[in-house]
């Protein structure tokens, strides 16, 4: 018997006798943080997910984060290439992916070093793995195999060896490609999960295969849930109760493109980009039957050329893209701007500068969209925080851009992209709709740019109205639309156009405050690091800390009211996703500081001394580190004269 063999999870008693079956028991828990990794290809992600959509239907809270290596194709068994799911399945609603993970299930030990390295699995993890390796011919293969085992026992993991590879063979020819629904089934059982809702879950992923192959897979699952009730002694449950009203589970991506149906927009225009592709897939599945259209342009300048002039004819069309694809739409979105075409962009942000890191998570686009263009060209800027939020978020750009002619960015990122969460689904409702365009004829002496002078507002002239005739440029133009560089003409129009966003700010409302109304801490956050930090704040009012925080959706213009919010409070931080400086290194002060850009964007606007912390390590910010920053600032605030 092998070290491993001898390790026993949490719940299960020394000197249990008989079979797994008989002496096994079941611990209840609030929530469970599961993690699947594999080599790219071999299904880990789907796992994952269809694990997390059997919990969410069984009335489980669900979040779940893809782990997508950097390279497209990495080398098989590369510490650096795992490819998987992490879910975390709650008796109440899940907000975040959670800190580090109770189980792992990895099919090779290579990729499973990659997640202890990295510190993502907690002391004492149960750990299943995949034992085939230990039989290859290659030495080198078995030394690391037995390497890593001895590593893992010494730290104090709890590791359980899995003949994946043999348990499949018998039922596929391949089973590199039925390891997936076999970890499944063992999933399954060891969380309790209803094989009926299983059968169920496979029948939907595969239902556009045949039944042979459904069927193949339904076998697959069936087995991983024997093996592992007949070889593991332990096993757990999450209560749930079925919800009450039917819900949706689908990822960020799925999210918006279902918003953008809704919201009534008929075109969407796009380049293929990591992470933003799959929402123009879905798109591209379901779009043309509800009378749209999905237009894959030769490269992302163009995309945002034909949405600018699909909007200017009439339709309201949106762009959906991410950091480097946004920076090359940034001309293409000034022309909106100038000329005042209502148009949607999308960024699902992620790590930069450049290329960057593609399949990781940061919030670092915030300042660009909002300056990021020659001269002044406002734009409002809305940033998502959940999946429901990417449905409804959509609906309200597209209104906004046509009710104020502007162009309305929303900011999502990689980790909301891909994640899945369970959420009411929605009843349509007219009022999703923008009113109608005017296209009656235009009475004698209006002017395409007539400028309020309160609202700067104009009305919206669309080509082939009667007596509408007018030039469209990005030129700087009068309110007749002709060219005109006259300083005063010049002017009117950044008055305009600036007018819009204040207009807009006074029909928003103040942002909610979540936990107390006043204290020693306020946390700002913005974005999908919503879940995470009020998650934090709860743990820290349990303590009996005096915080809270304050969430923004609408980024410019901010809504009314926060500037009262932060003087209510002794300190105020924001966490982020993007840059600042630590101000313990050596050459940073006051004088040179550079803060996260929300916290620069809050001290500029309201003269408050907002402090700052953030983490680009391109991975979702976890609750439990959020509590340590909070403690360490509450701590030295406590001991100050």
């Amino acid at each position: 018997m092998n070290a491993a063999a001898e390790l026993r999870p949490r719940g299960v008693p020394a000197g249990a006798k008989g079979s797994p079956a008989a002496r096994k028991q079941v611990v209840t828990l609030d929530e469970a943080v599961i993690e699947i990794m594999s080599d790219s290809g071999e299904g880990a992600q789907k796992c994952g997910q269809s694990f997390g959509s059997i919990a969410a239907r069984m009335g489980n809270g669900v979040w779940t984060v893809e782990i997508i290596p950097a390279e497209i194709q990495p080398p098989a068994r590369s510490v650096a290439g795992a490819s998987g799911n992490r879910i975390r399945i709650g008796s109440k609603a899940i907000s975040n992916g959670g800190d580090e993970a109770d189980l792992a299930v990895a099919f090779n030990e290579q990729v499973l070093l990659g997640r202890v390295n990295a510190g993502e699995l907690r002391p004492g993890c149960i750990i299943l793995r995949e034992r085939i390796w230990a039989e290859r011919p290659d030495p080198k293969i078995a030394a690391q195999y037995a390497e890593t085992l001895a590593r893992l026992v010494a730290e104090g993991y709890r590791v359980h060896e899995v003949p994946m590879e043999h348990e499949c063979r018998a039922l596929v020819s391949d089973p590199r490609k039925g390891k997936n629904m076999f970890v499944l089934g063992m999933l399954c059982h060891l969380y309790s999960l209803d094989m009926d809702l299983a059968r169920e879950q496979i029948a939907f992923i595969f239902g556009k295969k045949s039944e042979k192959i459904i069927q193949s897979n339904v076998a697959l699952l069936e087995a991983g849930h024997a093996w592992a009730e007949q070889h593991l002694d332990f096993g757990f449950r999450v209560p749930a109760e079925r919800a009450t009203e039917p819900q949706l589970v689908i990822n960020g991506n799925t999210a918006i493109g279902l918003g953008v149906l809704a919201s009534g927009m008929d075109i969407c225009a796009m380049y293929p980009i990591t992470p933003a592709t799959s929402a123009s897939h879905y798109l591209s599945d379901v779009f043309e039957r509800a009378g749209g259209i999905v237009h894959q342009a030769e490269d992302e300048i163009a995309a945002c050329a034909f949405a600018i002039g699909a909007s200017y004819t009439g339709k309201v069309a949106v762009t959906i893209t991410s950091g480097p694809g946004y920076s090359l739409k940034q001309e293409g979105i000034g022309l909106a701007v100038m000329a005042e075409i209502p148009l949607v962009v999308v960024n699902v942000q992620r790590g930069g500068p450049s290329t960057g890191q593609p399949t990781k998570v940061e919030q670092g686009d915030l300042l660009t969209v909002m300056f990021g263009s020659h001269g002044d060209a406002p734009k409002v800027v809305m940033a998502v925080s959940t999946i429901e939020d990417c449905f409804y978020s959509i609906i309200t750009a597209r209104r906004i851009a046509e009710t104020f002619n502007m162009v309305v960015v929303v900011l999502s990122d990689a980790s909301l992209a891909t994640a899945q969460q369970p959420f009411r689904r929605p009843e349509f409702s007219e009022d999703w709709l923008a009113p109608p365009i005017d296209q009656s004829p235009v009475p004698e002496g209006a002017k395409p740019y007539d400028w309020d002078p309160v609202t700067g507002l104009s009305r919206r002239f669309v080509p082939g109205q009667p007596n509408g005739m007018h030039t469209l440029t990005g030129l700087a133009h009068d309110r007749s639309s002709r060219v005109a560089y006259d300083p005063e003409i010049n002017e009117q129009g950044m008055h305009a156009r600036s007018l819009k966003l204040a207009a807009l700010q006074r029909m928003l409302t103040p942002p909610a405050v979540f936990g107390d109304p006043e204290g020693d801490l306020l946390v700002v956050g913005w974005g999908s690091t919503k879940g995470a930090i009020e998650e934090s704040v709860e743990r820290l009012r349990r303590e009996g800390h005096k915080v809270a925080s304050l969430h923004l959706t609408f980024m410019q213009p901010m809504q009314p009211g926060i500037k009262e919010i932060l003087h209510r409070f002794r300190q105020v931080i924001t966490i982020e996703a993007n840059w600042s400086d630590d101000p313990q290194d050596e050459l940073i002060d006051e004088t040179n500081r550079r803060y996260s850009a929300l916290a620069m964007l809050l001290r500029a606007r309201y003269l408050v001394d907002v402090d700052c912390w953030s983490e680009v390590r391109g991975r979702p910010i976890k609750p439990g580190t959020i509590c340590e920053v909070l403690r360490r600032r509450l701590a030295q605030e406590a001991s100050r004269p």
